[in-house]
């Protein structure tokens, strides 16, 4: 998902939970910035492509795969939150209804997924989502 989606999602959390302090910074940093590693692979894709536009690039590291959660649940663990572990799940569940390639065991093996509701497109799901979390932010 874009990250509009993303920032959405995160904000309906933040205010359907009432988050404040530090959790309030831990929503958006596991909600929203995990899509950061994407500045990685800018010079491979200039490289590949130049500055022609191509869709479905693999811009995804390992840092917002599945394998993640076991360092951000420890994490969660270390800061008496479970916040950033549930953020970051929102994340993942945004990011894997979309059909572009995923790696969610990268890096220990090369198994890749194409994403949750294959029949139904990306455009269809991703305007569906704002459109719910928009009412569902001003009916809170």
């Amino acid at each position: 998902m874009t990250i509009l989606s993303h920032i959405l999602l995160t904000s309906l959390g933040v205010k359907a939970m009432s988050l404040t302090g530090n959790d309030l910074i831990y929503a958006y940093v596991f909600g929203v910035l995990p899509d950061l590693d994407h500045i990685i692979k800018v010079p491979s894709y200039v490289k590949e492509n130049g500055l022609k536009i191509t869709h479905h690039y693999p811009w995804r590291t390992f840092l917002q795969e599945p394998v993640m959660l076991l360092f951000i649940s420890l994490f969660s663990f270390f800061v008496k939150s479970w916040v950033p572990t549930v953020f970051f799940t929102l994340h993942l569940i945004l990011d894997y209804l979309m059909s572009y390639e995923k790696k969610p065991f990268y890096p220990f093996s090369d198994y890749k997924h194409m994403g949750f509701l294959k029949n139904i497109g990306d455009i269809k799901k991703e305007s569906g989502l704002i459109v719910v979390v928009v009412i569902g932010y001003y009916l809170l």
